[in-house]
């Protein structure tokens, strides 16, 4: 690990002079000196564009063409940030993420522009990269050469918003000395070398993209190659083709791909490594006997609150341990108890699940650097800490001092980065700690596991249960595509499970089969059997191809898809009809619930 903590303008700026192949994008390559003179270009441009006394901020509304790439080196280089716009946003929440992060630039494409229809942008200026004016612009600053623009590491470089369950989503901040320590520390910890490629076919609006994909690749002198939007069928050629040997993935990416039909040379391609999160341990090994190639399941968050390593002896379903300058507790939410270790049957069930999850919180020093103007949802995270002088919040900007390019967050950020000068927690809860938002259960030799988000938290009869618990049971269901699993409220009090199913091609569902099925699971709890379950053709998804948890919450039983239920006392599952809807619907509104219905 460096001592002197970089920028990654200084990253960019040494690619000057560096002609080797750089990046690939549908069948071009550019070099790496192009690439930075691109980055120069740009810069000088932004430079001109922004207002005096405006905030340094760009918004990129682009799908993972060059210019994305190009505008991030074009922010590092002159102490700007770059707010990734996410283009499944539509009017008014799309407009509010523009306005929130005070962007006086954007930068689109043709096929975007659409998306800006209608909508309030006072003073926002557009550039549309793909047309002859752009071009036209851009040669006036053909002759620019990279320079530091003032760029510190506690620059803000990112605004990543956060895809949160419920409000606006949120501006994480990071700066670029954190996103340079995290490159820095994914090549070291996976050995990344100049000569490697890192295919990104995630979204660059999305942390994974940038910070676990393009920012190691900037680290170590190595090339990147684009996927407009992820493609499972258009995969292993651009990998083939542009000789990629590492690739990052979140949310279903890996079920698509292996959904895809086998062919006998699957395993003829250059891959080395796949880094993500929420393959699973079933699809992870599934992915390496058929492909070949290694999956890496890591833990991280744009936030960078919390790091785990994944280290050799970590056991099978675990994430790791705690990175060494972290104090990472498995706390109950209600008391701020730590839970007790997690106890596992012969076969790895865990026996003593509604006791040992809990929420991880990191209570040590942390790399979180605040959210942009929102100092509620950062009090929120730190639970309690006074915020300090170098906290984000209105009209200050700069994150402060929490570790900022200390290292990385979660093992997305690579682990052994140093958080700060971070000590261990005092013994009393709430103080300064950040609290991730996940659950998470620890074994007794301090392994890791997780558990879902704390959003996915469902309370029935009293008795708390994770939704990731439960989708684990159901996805060993053999007609089963794709598993989740979601509260939806009682009529009397907490919540209900429903279950959202994708039955595999050409299967049917049989509702005596899937009862017996779940009476045959030994780890299924008599309070985690679903009430409602809701069949789909395919499983709803956001752009980073999570499953899309808000929606299939927000619905309920209230809609298209044919839904199955359990009536109380009833072991069985019968067509959920109008007649049973009007009945469920009569009893919330007796017991002043029916509101919930529609949360």
């Amino acid at each position: 690990m460096e001592s002197r903590r970089r920028t990654v303008g200084e990253l960019v700026r040494e690619r000057w002079g560096d002609h080797r192949p750089g990046l690939w994008f549908e069948g071009r390559v550019i070099s790496h000196h192009r690439v930075a003179e691109g980055a120069a270009a740009r810069a000088a441009l932004l430079a001109e564009l922004l207002p005096p006394g405006a905030e340094p901020h760009v918004g990129v509304l682009l799908d993972n063409t060059p210019e994305y790439p190009l505008w991030l080196g074009a922010a590092a280089l002159a102490g700007a940030a770059v707010a990734g716009i996410n283009p499944t946003r539509r009017g008014p929440e799309l407009a509010r993420d523009i306005r929130h992060t005070e962007c006086r630039v954007l930068v689109t494409e043709r096929a975007h522009l659409p998306l800006l229809d209608g909508l309030e942008l006072p003073g926002l200026h557009v550039l549309v990269t793909d047309t002859d004016d752009y071009a036209e612009l851009l040669r006036t600053y053909e002759g620019a050469r990279p320079d530091d623009g003032g760029a510190r590491p506690d620059s803000r470089f990112l605004l990543l918003f956060t895809s949160g369950s419920t409000g606006a989503p949120k501006a994480a901040i990071c700066t670029q000395g954190r996103i340079a320590a995290a490159g820095r520390s994914l090549v070291d910890h996976f050995g990344v070398r100049a000569d490697d490629t890192h295919y990104v076919c995630m979204p660059m609006f999305h942390g994974n993209a940038v910070i676990a994909d393009w920012a190691p690749a900037l680290a170590a002198g190595a090339g990147i190659a684009l996927r407009r939007r992820f493609s499972a069928s258009g995969f292993l050629p651009d990998v083939r083709a542009c000789g990629a040997t590492y690739f990052t993935y979140v949310g279903r990416a890996v079920q698509y791909l292996l959904a895809t039909p086998a062919r006998p040379d699957d395993r003829d391609n250059p891959l080395r490594l796949g880094f993500g999160t929420e393959a699973g341990a079933v699809d992870a090994a599934a992915f390496g006997k058929r492909f070949g190639v290694r999956l890496v399941e890591g833990y991280g968050s744009s936030e960078g609150g919390a790091a785990i390593q994944r280290t050799p002896g970590t056991p099978a379903g675990a994430i790791g341990r705690a990175a060494p300058a972290d104090d990472l507790a498995v706390l109950d939410p209600d008391t701020r108890r730590e839970c007790p270790p997690a106890v596992f049957a012969g076969d790895g069930r865990l026996l003593n699940g509604a006791d040992a999850i809990g929420e991880l919180v990191n209570r040590g020093a942390s790399l979180f650097e605040g959210y942009w103007r929102n100092p509620g949802a950062e009090a929120a995270r730190r639970r309690g800490a006074s915020p300090g002088p170098g906290e984000a919040g209105p009209g200050n900007g700069g994150a402060g001092e929490t570790g900022a390019g200390s290292g990385g967050a979660g093992e997305a950020e690579a682990g052994n980065g140093e958080a700060g000068e971070a000590g261990k927690g005092s013994g009393e809860a709430g103080e300064g700690w950040y609290w991730t938002g996940d659950l998470f259960y620890r074994d007794a030799d301090g392994f890791l596991y997780f558990a879902g988000r704390a959003d996915d938290r469902l309370r029935v009869d009293s008795e708390n249960l994770a939704a990731a618990m439960i989708e684990n049971i159901l996805a060993r269901y053999e007609d089963a595509a794709a598993v989740a699993v979601y509260a939806v409220p009682d009529p009397v009090a907490g919540d209900q499970v429903m279950a959202a199913l994708a039955l595999k091609d050409d299967a049917r569902f049989g509702p005596s089969p899937f009862a017996a099925f779940l009476r045959a699971q030994p780890d299924l709890g008599t309070k985690m059997a679903p009430r409602f379950l809701r069949l789909v053709e395919r499983m709803p998804v956001t752009a980073t191809n999570k499953i899309h948890r808000v929606a299939l919450r927000r619905e309920g039983f209230h809609c298209a898809d044919p839904v199955w239920w359990r009536p109380p006392g009833e072991e069985t599952y019968r067509r959920l009809t109008a007649a049973d809807v009007a009945g469920l619907v009569a009893q919330y509104r007796a017991h002043g619930r029916e509101e919930l219905l529609t949360r």
